[in-house]
């Protein structure tokens, strides 16, 4: 069961661009981008802030408070995440619960990265990965395949093995990888975000560098640097401060991990999170009032966890969007783009905006919730002026499904002033560096001139 309570809402969020892990910024500058960012969009300071859940994968103990320290250092608990690949997602379902709860009116999930270049390796070499058992088992598992032994890091193995298990089984192949990856791509164009904006084609998907037997390097997303923050509060919250212009509410969000049939099954597709996944939505559209198996024809826009293309087709139908078999027809149709049935990751996806591991899930409510150019048309043109529900998907393997739905709340009221009036622009289709004089606006009155000297702008 999701937790029951008050209704909660997004109000305010940020993101830095994505760009290639070259050490250019810290995780405490780009955290604070991302957070002044989000207050400003909001509109309100730090100071409203009573609970925060800061999201990194590969930065020491304590960086959450060292970025946040920058806005002020008011002496909420600030607590810091690690849920591998959905460890963005995993800091706004925990900000989101202390809301819903009645805990606080108003958290703060932040998430960020500054990452090594090439494949993900351990951070300990002097201990058994926590990982181990499930890249042994999907090793052992080639050897039933019609490829055989596969090739490559153990992260794209992985997700290799399990689109390799969809083929045999459903009659898919690699050129479906690849339409989903020229399809995220093209989207990333749009995004001025994006790590990469090159829109490549099929052919150019399929004629770049093999990674697996599957996967070619377009398929797969690169490692990051970036960081991405949002703030959630309650419904008083929201109508004291007057953002019935901009809230979205959080509808429901579930966090889920693995169960036996990760090993016990023999099932690289489980391996990497296929029922896990199929858990978490079955739960987040059940809290949201649907029967069984109900609710996926009202979605109209995804940010769905395309760590390498073979995933994205996995957990079509995982989430339940469409039946087992049908992935690889849902791709030939069109159905996950502009003009057809769902249009999946509009930003491009990690594949093409880029995947730091801590600020992916808090970024992909962003892109949801303020995607200026990259949205989906007609999202309410429907008879419910709430329109179509928003839907993220984030993952990590070890592992952990993180499920959202998002929708425009009934008492939504346009005009007046919202975040592109406080920010002077619209950050959802523009990426902009922050100010001193942004920051000057959201700190706290328990701020740090000392700490805040060392900012990098």
């Amino acid at each position: 069961m999701l937790l029951t309570g008050k209704r909660t809402f997004i109000i305010g969020c940020g993101c830095t661009a994505f760009i290639k892990p070259r050490g250019q910024r810290t995780t405490e500058d780009m955290g604070l981008e991302a957070a002044t960012k989000a207050l400003l969009d909001a509109g309100i300071t730090y100071d409203h802030v009573e609970t925060a859940y800061v999201g990194h994968c590969y930065g020491d103990s304590t960086s959450g408070q060292r970025a946040l320290y920058n806005l002020g250092m008011t002496g909420i608990p600030i607590t810091n995440v690690n849920n591998n690949c959905a460890t963005g997602g995993t800091a706004l379902y925990q900000a989101n619960n202390c809301v819903k709860s009645g805990l606080v009116e108003c958290a703060l999930a932040l998430g960020f990265e500054r990452m090594a270049p090439g494949s993900l390796g351990t951070t300990f070499p002097d201990r058994p990965s926590p990982l181990a058992l499930f890249y042994s088992k999907t090793y052992a598992l080639e050897q039933g395949m019609k490829t055989g032994t596969n090739f490559g890091p153990g992260a794209p193995r992985m997700f290799s093995n399990a689109g390799q298990e969809y083929c045999e089984k459903y009659g898919a192949d690699i050129t479906h990888f690849a339409k989903i990856a020229s399809k995220n791509h093209a989207h990333s164009v749009n995004n001025p975000y994006s790590q990469f904006r090159n829109g490549w084609t099929v052919q150019q998907v399929l004629d770049s560098q093999k990674i697996t037997n599957q996967l070619t390097k377009y398929m797969c997303s690169p490692t990051s640097d970036g960081a991405a923050c949002c703030v959630v509060a309650s419904e008083a919250f929201v109508r004291a401060h007057k953002l019935e212009n901009q809230a979205i509410e959080i509808v429901a969000l579930g966090l889920e991990t693995d169960d036996p049939t990760s090993f016990e099954s023999n099932s690289a597709m489980e391996v990497v999170g296929y029922s896990m996944t199929k858990r978490c939505a079955d739960k987040v559209f059940a809290a949201a009032g649907f029967a069984p198996g109900k609710g996926r024809n009202e979605v109209g826009v995804l940010e769905l966890h395309d760590c390498f293309a073979a995933n994205e087709l996995l957990m079509y139908p995982a989430l339940g969007l469409c039946a087992p078999d049908a992935a690889h027809k849902m791709v030939d149709n069109g159905d996950n783009t502009y003009g057809g049935k769902y249009v999946v990751n509009p930003s491009g996806g990690l594949e093409a905006k880029g995947h730091p591991l801590g600020a992916t899930g808090i970024g992909m409510h962003f892109y949801i919730t303020r995607a200026g150019p990259m949205q989906a048309q007609g999202l309410f043109n429907t008879p419910d002026k709430r329109g179509k529900y928003g839907l993220v998907h984030n993952i990590g393997i070890g592992g952990a499904a993180v499920v959202s739905l998002l929708r425009r709340p009934e008492f939504y009221n346009p005009g007046g002033v919202d975040g592109r009036s406080r920010l002077g622009y619209n950050h959802g289709s523009e990426c902009r560096r922050i100010t001193l004089a942004d920051v000057d606006k959201v700190k706290s009155k328990k701020s740090s001139p000392f700490v805040l000297a060392h900012a990098k702008l």
